[in-house]
């Protein structure tokens, strides 16, 4: 057994230790085949995550072990690694290649980025509506409710792209002008999720206590704020299929999938095949006024 190696990424020489670990033992995932996914995906995964506060979660002896959060880049990260600091806390910033390797080496397998750019931090780069379900095996309620609320943002003129969590809930991106604060794409975000409670009481609840929300999907609209984080897409998940959080075709979601159809074995392949969905939010964004939207919700 290889107990470790160095590799060389963009003139940068990594050590990489353990590399035959299993991190995901049920789908036979080690720490190396999860490093060699993170540079095989770096395209698309960093087309995203770049110049965003990182918080990743660290699971050291793989998916069943003990996990923690980690905001802070540790004194023993390389001088290299890039890095911000802001409010109390020194973040890590995944912008290149070796950065990610080194990630994967520390047995990051959850990468969480910020809704904006580290040196915009009141202007998000996207509206996004989070859907958890209570019932986490119920996923045919949120594609249903996903449709739903695409009818509610084709009708106001946007454009947008869901994604799944990886792990049992789904996010629909909408690309706007990077030139409205938190505060107001928070006012945009309750006023809707507001609407669809409301709309399709049986189906959807705004609740934030689980114990009250029966079975019912919950419309986080709290969740996106200065801050706050969700999976960055293509980032992996603690779950044990090796599921990554993907973008999705408005048309998959009508014929219905499981998150957990996506995973680190077939995802390169989906992407080479469809190519990455999330590009216009990243490298070709779509800059959409929300102005309208504003200004009647505030009449």
């Amino acid at each position: 057994m290889i107990k470790e190696f160095e590799i060389e990424v963009e003139g940068r020489t990594l050590r990489i230790t353990n590399p035959e670990k299993p991190l995901w033992p049920e789908a036979q995932i080690s720490k190396l085949d999860y490093i060699k996914y993170l540079i095989e995906m770096a395209p698309c995964l960093l087309s995203y995550a770049k110049d965003r506060l990182l918080t990743t979660i660290r699971y050291p002896n793989g998916i069943h072990g003990k996990s923690f959060y980690q905001k802070n880049a540790p004194d023993h990260a390389p001088d290299w690694v890039a890095t911000h600091a802001w409010r109390e806390n020194n973040y890590i910033l995944a912008n290149d290649i070796p950065t990610l390797v080194w990630l994967g080496n520390q047995a990051c397998l959850e990468l969480h980025v910020t809704f904006n750019l580290y040196d915009r931090p009141n202007l998000p780069t996207e509206l996004v509506f989070d859907l958890d379900p209570t019932d986490v095996d119920n996923f045919s309620l949120v594609l249903e409710v996903a449709l739903r609320i695409k009818e509610v943002i084709d009708s106001l003129g946007l454009v947008s792209q869901p994604k799944t969590s990886g792990s049992s809930g789904l996010q629909i991106y909408i690309p706007i002008e990077v030139r409205y604060t938190y505060e107001q794409t928070r006012h945009l975000n309750k006023f809707i999720a507001h609407y669809i409670a409301d709309k399709y009481p049986q189906l959807v609840t705004i609740e934030r206590l689980v114990k009250n929300r029966g079975t019912k999907l919950y419309f986080d609209y709290i969740q996106h704020g200065e801050g706050r984080t969700l999976p960055a897409p293509y980032s992996l998940r603690a779950r044990k299929e090796g599921s990554v959080s993907t973008p999705v075709t408005w048309e998959e979601v009508r014929t219905g999938f499981s998150p957990r159809d996506f995973t680190i074995k077939n995802v390169k392949q989906r992407v080479d095949e469809k190519g990455d969905l999330f590009e216009f939010i990243t490298t070709n964004k779509v800059k959409q006024s929300i102005d309208h939207l504003l200004q009647f919700i505030n009449k």
